[in-house]
């Protein structure tokens, strides 16, 4: 059987084109004024000083998303004060008038609003915004969220009490930021504001004042900064009008008076300089070798249409200088291994571009000449025609997706546009208006343009140059001689132009044959398509409107890195990462990416222990070219070059080497070794096995896993016209060529299983691991076996169990204790195979950072909270603020494309699937609608007995970070049994080179 597309297959593209395209250009006039309202909102200000915005949105359904952003950030503080402003932050979600004792959080978890991702606060050097994510689908939650950021704005209670209970955790936030990315932060923001105010306010403050400042202090700073005329609240949501939500603003906020008249905030400039300043940032725990080039300028405010086109200009100036950097990079023997520059607004008077580039190690002078001798080239030669083709068709397809999906922006994105109106005068003139504008003006704007904005990357404009190196190789007059001799080549004229690539026209050269539809199943109960092509290739597709300019795919195949042997593990693993830096699609990634330009596609797969997938997202005008990249991934035979391989080899051995740097490699190691078994599936990769590795057998097999089309099921979900969809997937899915035998086919019923064997008897151990600053780490962990008749059920009693788990561990150690800053609980069974038969074994473990000193201490509450909870059960207000976690979650997934990818995908994968999917999936839905409605405080207890050990205190594993050369000695009477083992060369995971942006000067308040 075969479908054919009608007469007007092609209609739905050509009129999501013309849906952009015959959108009219604007007349512009460089010095016209853009509009400062923002677009699309009820806003204004009451009587009190407060401003408001109010905006309708409808996605998510039922949902609001609300902020109170005020402008009083860590850059008012006094010395003594250094850290108040965070503090405050903390405090307003602990006590205010009205509620008390994290009353707040409990009631916002109570409506499905969970604590991190739904209420939070950010505190910066310059702001403070509150942000909260509710539903609405009862009239009083609204009120109730605006009344709790109404008590937030003038109502925060700062009582003695109240403080020294969170000390605790903003001590635990301070420590958890002492790590080698806090450090290099730190340090990074220092250098980038020295001379400033700025230089000595990082938000998070001082040890010093958080340990010992007082309430009054506090109170001072609350009563003297927060002010009405400071604050704006922000409400955007799925509301009825905006009107009832703007008198609800008026009722709660309209009464509420500052104290005193409103303070004046200074803005406190960062000076420049002409010469430029250097540094060597040396980093025992660092994770990698880097340099950081920076450029320090003034803020310049979108006023005027010019400004606007600047504004692009210097956008297309960033992309088109990363294209060459990544092209770089992709060369032979690199000088980095990768290299981004990017813009950022650090703080109120500053802006910055930095360019950062990661290397090898002692390869810190050779990064700094590629990147310095680039920009040089620019100002030199400038960017070619071609480049900045590709870079306007790059940037205006991310317009073009963004004005498709104008109705379909999530309210959180509003909110925080609308908050930075407020807090930076950012531009809110809506997608329309701005895509229009985009539309007009990016073919106005000439590569001269483009390369003359390097003009503003030269040293003597306040640059900042930097390395990062775990080891000193680099010093100051070497950054200095590298500086001046390149500056001598752009004197002399000596730097040659940029060379191009010849880049192909066609991904595919020649198109195959299209394949055909052997059978066609419909299951109504989820909306969605299966297709059997006739090469065996099993297809299911489901059409979705959540988002116009989206498509997401995945290919999964089972039989995986379990199946191998030991003497073939560590060849095979390293698969994708060696082909994917030769031409897994066929064409070297440098060229790919100019290929791309303009299109909204990525593709990219992974070799999991049971699985091979493939996966990516498209827009639907590009399916065509996905579908391509898929046809040549099984059509591809990548063959590793001497040169590709070497630079592989190269990262991964750097990667290694930054293992032996970081302290919570060792711990990790640990954790997995005590509850898995010395495995060589599980543990770190060492230099002894990286030597294993044979390049041809790694691609043979990476060639091998992407051969069988007969073997793969592939699931697709999206905006898709099936007219459209179909003929493309028969033609590149259906096209791939079937191997005249079976080619890694396995039997998932018989799929070789990892070793996992969790200790039978309690294990509590110390692993002490050299570090700068005092570390702790705890993962407490319970063994979890699930049985096959009552597995579907169980996954989701397991589901219910670690949320609530989380949520009870946050309750008792951060507000009830103040000891931890967060905690969470995860639950891995990742060492069961796909098998239909059998049991299931894994863990559920709980994760916190805390004091060395109090660990053991907190361990045991830990273990006593649950014993409680399994001897007496939880309490109804539980039970009930677990279920509408749930419920909202659901909800929320109900319009999300991933989460119905995820469906799909897991009742493909079920135990319990038969070659129905429809019928999995009801399955699934009616075992997930038992647990709930049959969830209550008893039956919850049942699970904590069933699910854990019972009691939890007879089987668990504890394992601890604490710093090797600590002070802190541990109880004897808490920890008896305690077995310590010392590490002097722990292991990392990977090589990452942190982010310098704007983490680098806001604390977050959650987990």
């Amino acid at each position: 059987m075969e479908l054919i597309a009608g007469e007007g297959s092609q209609s739905m593209k050509k009129q999501r084109f013309r849906t952009f395209r015959s959108l009219k250009l604007v007349s512009v006039d460089l010095d016209e004024f853009l509009s400062q309202q923002p677009y699309g909102v009820d806003y204004g200000r009451l009587h009190n000083g407060l401003s408001y915005y109010v905006r309708r949105n409808s996605k998510p359904r039922m949902r609001a998303a609300l902020a109170l952003a005020v402008k009083v950030g860590s850059i008012l503080e006094e010395e003594d004060e250094r850290g108040v402003a965070h503090i405050v932050e903390h405090l307003a979600f602990n006590a205010t008038k009205k509620y008390t004792n994290h009353d707040i959080v409990k009631f916002v978890e109570s409506i499905g609003a969970e604590f991190g991702p739904c209420q939070n606060a950010v505190t910066t050097a310059d702001d403070t915004v509150y942000e909260l994510f509710v539903p609405v689908d009862k009239p009083e939650l609204l009120s109730q969220a605006i009344s709790i950021l109404a008590e937030f704005s003038t109502e925060v209670r700062v009582s003695k009490d109240d403080l020294e209970k969170e000390r605790g955790a903003v001590m635990e936030e301070y420590r958890g930021n002492r790590n080698a990315t806090g450090r290099m932060q730190d340090a990074h923001w220092a250098l980038m504001t020295e001379g400033s105010k700025y230089a000595e306010r990082l938000p998070i403050g001082l040890e010093k004042v958080i340990r010992t400042v007082s309430s009054e202090t506090l109170k001072n700073f609350y009563h003297k900064w927060y002010h009405l005329h400071n604050m704006a609240v922000i409400a955007v949501g799925d509301f009825p009008d905006t009107e009832s939500v703007v008198e609800l603003i008026k009722t709660h906020f309209g009464q509420k008076n500052s104290a005193t008249d409103p303070p004046v905030i200074q803005i406190f400039p960062v000076p420049s300089h002409q010469e430029p300043h250097f540094s060597n940032f040396v980093e025992s725990e660092a994770a990698g070798s880097a340099v950081m080039i920076s450029y320090k300028m003034a803020v310049n405010e979108l006023q005027t249409v010019k400004d606007y086109k600047e504004m692009l200009t210097e956008s297309m100036f960033l992309h088109a200088l990363n294209q060459r950097f990544f092209k770089i990079s992709c060369r032979k023997d690199p000088p980095f291994f990768s290299c981004s520059a990017s813009a950022d607004d650090p703080v109120r008077p500053l802006k910055t571009c930095i360019i950062s580039a990661a290397c090898k190690e002692r390869g810190t002078l050779k990064a700094l000449e590629s990147v310095l001798i680039e920009v040089a080239r620019v100002r030199l030669h400038g960017f070619s025609e071609r480049e900045v083709a590709v870079v306007r068709a790059s940037l205006m397809s991310g317009i073009e997706s963004a004005y498709l999906e104008r109705d379909q922006m999530q309210s959180t994105s509003l909110r925080d546009e609308l908050v930075q109106h407020f807090l930076r005068n950012g531009l809110v003139i809506g997608i329309e208006h701005k895509a229009r504008l985009q539309k007009t003006i990016l073919p106005q704007i000439s590569a001269s343009e483009v390369s003359k904005y390097s003009e503003n990357l030269r040293t003597s404009c306040s640059c900042v140059i930097r390395t990062i190196e775990p080891r000193t190789s680099a010093k100051v007059d070497d950054l200095k001689s590298i500086l001046s001799k390149i500056n001598n080549l752009e004197d002399e004229k000596r730097i040659s132009s940029w060379d191009d690539e010849q880049i192909p026209e066609e991904i595919v050269g020649t198109k195959p044959s299209p394949g055909n539809i052997e059978q066609q199943f419909e299951y109504q109960n989820i909306g969605a398509t299966e297709l059997i092509l006739s090469n065996g290739m099993r297809v299911c597709y489901k059409c979705t409107d959540f988002l116009n300019d989206q498509v997401l795919f995945t290919g999964f195949s089972y039989g995986g890195l379990s199946e191998l042997p030991e003497s073939e593990y560590f060849s095979c693993s390293m698969g994708s990462t060696i082909a994917g830096e030769i031409s897994v699609f066929g064409h070297r990634p440098s060229v790919l990416m100019d290929m791309l330009a303009g299109k909204r596609v990525e593709v990219d797969t992974d070799l999991g222990a049971y699985m091979r997938t493939f996966s990516g997202d498209c827009s639907p005008s590009d399916l065509e070219t996905a579908l391509q990249l898929v046809y040549q991934l099984f059509t591809t035979n990548v063959t590793p070059g001497e040169e590709e391989v070497k630079t592989v080899m190269q990262m991964a051995e750097e990667a290694i080497h930054a293992q032996d740097r970081d302290p919570y490699t060792a711990f990790a190691n640990r954790v997995k070794e005590i509850n898995y078994g010395n495995s060589y599936f599980f543990r770190s990769l060492r230099i002894s096995d990286l030597q294993k590795v044979d390049p041809i057998k790694a691609c043979d097999y990476f060639n091998s896993c992407f051969k069988d089309p007969s073997t793969f099921t592939v699931v697709i979900v999206g905006n898709i016209d099936p007219t459209i969809a179909i003929p493309l997937i028969l033609q590149y899915l259906g096209g791939i060529p079937k191997p005249p035998e079976a080619v890694l086919y396995f039997n998932r019923d018989k799929l070789k299983g990892l070793p996992l064997t969790f200790p039978t008897s309690i294990i509590r151990e110390v692993v002490r691991s050299p570090m700068v600053d005092a570390q702790c780490s705890v993962q407490l962990c319970f063994p979890v076996e699930l049985k096959n008749g009552t597995m579907v059920e169980e996954i989701n009693y397991v589901g219910f169990l670690s949320k609530f788990l989380e949520t009870k561990m946050m309750q008792v150690l951060r507000f009830k204790h103040g000891k931890i800053y967060s905690a969470s609980v995860s639950v891995f069974l990742g060492g069961n195979t796909h098998s239909r038969t059998g049991d299931a074994c894994g863990d559920i473990s709980i994760n916190f950072s805390c004091d060395p000193e109090i660990s053991p201490k907190l361990i045991d509450l830990a273990l006593d909270e649950i014993l409680h909870l399994q001897e007496e059960g939880p309490s109804d207000q539980d039970v009930s603020t677990i279920l509408e976690l749930e419920q909202r979650a659901h909800e929320n997934g109900l319009e999300d494309n991933y989460d119905w990818m995820d469906r799909i995908l897991s009742g493909y994968q079920s135990r319990i699937y038969s070659g129905n999917v429809g019928t999995s999936f009801e399955i699934q839905d009616e075992a997930r609608l038992k647990v709930r409605t049959s969830l209550t405080p008893s039956t919850l207890q049942s699970a904590l007995q069933r699910i854990l050990p019972y009691p939890c205190k007879k089987q668990y594993t504890v394992v601890i970070l604490m710093p090797q050369t600590s002070l802190f000695k541990l109880p004897g009477s808490l920890f008896q049994s305690t077995r310590t083992i010392n590490f002097t060369d722990p292991k990392v995971v990977l090589l990452v080179v942190a982010d310098f942006g704007r983490r680098c000067c806001f604390v977050d308040c959650s987990s």
